[in-house]
Formats: C-alpha cells, sequence, structure tokens
C-alpha cells in the first residue's frame, strides 16, 4: 500500500481564503512548470504581484542550473510565487537566502523535534540530507522563486540517496495544505521587513541555519572549476564569505565530511 494517507488533496478555497489578499493561490494538478507557467503569466502581462501556483505533479519540474527534479504525484509541495521587488537589484541575490530562511521558520514552527539546516544557498538540509531546494529568476521588475519540498515521499521514490522528506525523519505535519499556508506567512512576514530594511535583519538568523559555515567546503563554480574553502559568514548581498576574504556569489557548495 502507498502513502495516501499522508497525500490530502491542496485547498485551494481554504489557501485563497486563508493566505488573501497578499497572496493570490491557484492549484493544479498537472503542469509541466510552474516556474515556466509563472513566468508565461509574467511575460503575457496577466500575472500579478503575490501570484502563487501550486501543482500536484509536475512533468518538467527544474531547480538550480536546470538539474530534473520529479516527484510522485502529491508526494512533494511544488509551487512558485511572484512578487514585485523595489530593492536595487544588485541585492535580489538574497531573495534566495530569505526564502529558505522562511521555509526553515516555517517548518521549526510546525515541528520543533526536527532539526533543519540550510547549505548555501537554496538547499534546506536534515541530517545532511537535502529535503527541499529553491530556485530564484528575476523577470522584469521581479522574481519568480520556485520551491520543491519532500513531503511524503516514501524511500524508493527518492530521487537520489542523499535525499529525504518530512515523512521519512517522522514529521509531525504533512498536509500540504497547512505547509504552504506557514510558508507563505514567514515569507511575507520577512519579504515586507526586507523591501524595507534590507538584509541587515536577517544576516545573523541565516548564519545561524546555515551549516555551509566554519568547516571544509568544496565550492563548484558555474564554470565546472572547484575550489576548497573554509567559509565564515554572509555578506549582506548573500555571498558566502571565505576565510581568504574572497566572497562567492554563486556556485555549487558541497560538504566535506
Amino acid at each position: 500500500m502507498g502513502n495516501e494517507l499522508h497525500r490530502a488533496a491542496l485547498r485551494e478555497s481554504e489557501l485563497h481564503a486563508e493566505l488573501s489578499p497578499y497572496w493570490r493561490v491557484s492549484v493544479v494538478d498537472v503542469t509541466g512548470s510552474t516556474q515556466n507557467d509563472l513566468a508565461e503569466s509574467i511575460y503575457a502581462d496577466t500575472a500579478h504581484d503575490g501570484d502563487v501556483l501550486v501543482a500536484n505533479y509536475q512533468r518538467e519540474g527544474r531547480g538550480r542550473l536546470d538539474r530534473e527534479f520529479i516527484a510522485a504525484p502529491s508526494s512533494a509541495l511544488l509551487f512558485s510565487l511572484y512578487k514585485k521587488v523595489t530593492r536595487p537589484r544588485s541585492e535580489w541575490n538574497f531573495i534566495a537566502l530569505l526564502t529558505a530562511l522562511s521555509i526553515t521558520d516555517a517548518l521549526a514552527e510546525l515541528d520543533a523535534n526536527v532539526k533543519f539546516n540550510v547549505k548555501w544557498p537554496n538547499d534546506i538540509l536534515v541530517k545532511e540530507k537535502k529535503i527541499a531546494g529553491l530556485l530564484c529568476q528575476a523577470v522584469d521588475s521581479g522574481v519568480i522563486v520556485g520551491v520543491g519540498l519532500n513531503v511524503s515521499m516514501q524511500e524508493e521514490e527518492l530521487p537520489v540517496a542523499s535525499a529525504t522528506s518530512l515523512f521519512l525523519e517522522n514529521y509531525s505535519e504533512l498536509d500540504r495544505n497547512e505547509i504552504l499556508k506557514r510558508i507563505l506567512q514567514n515569507f511575507e512576514k520577512n519579504f515586507t521587513i526586507w523591501q524595507k530594511q534590507g538584509s541587515a535583519a536577517f544576516i545573523s538568523p541565516y548564519q545561524q541555519q546555515c551549516s555551509s559555515l566554519n568547516r571544509d567546503i568544496q565550492i563548484i563554480s558555474p564554470t565546472g572549476e572547484s575550489t576548497a574553502a573554509v567559509a565564515t559568514g554572509i555578506s549582506a548581498l548573500g555571498e558566502l564569505i571565505l576565510s581568504s576574504g574572497a566572497l562567492v556569489n554563486s556556485g555549487d557548495v558541497l560538504h566535506l565530511r
């Protein structure tokens, strides 16, 4: 028998009622990619600030660097949101960190017994296993943030051995509706502060959640170059600060044991 008991339907009317007027939530059963769908709406000038698209299944889900992200129907929380941004574009990279912090805060509020960490810049980990990832895409005057969170996946459904799910970690809340509401509420609160004040209020909380700091790591640049390093902090622009004083604004991080 599958995990049907933990795969309740997404309830659009409930989500819309409880999250309006800041968010406009739409639910689809199947789509290619919520990220692509929102981007098409923006380019067609039919999107609105605060649009959120949630899917039970994505045929062409993707993460950073166009990596494939496919999950069994209703086993993951898959959504993209669109927000207009008023801060200078040079600061937009911090939105990925802000989103990761919003997710970990939301998950901790729903169950304090499971410890979540962030791998810079945008993976959520439990015991060094990936449970969620996110993708930020700049579009005109705003940003689309895509999130994929493994909720009720069983071990045989995981894409890689280094992944996990809320179900496998004995997390107490597996209703995707409740999890989505809490994530969006946290993001709304944090994003409102960031729009007005910038990143200063979030650097210390993010650093406390970030397991990429003060340890041996390997940084893979977008060109494929690999560098061994130790990171000591996060800059106001969301960059990784290395012990050498260098700043890293993009790339993949591998945690070395």
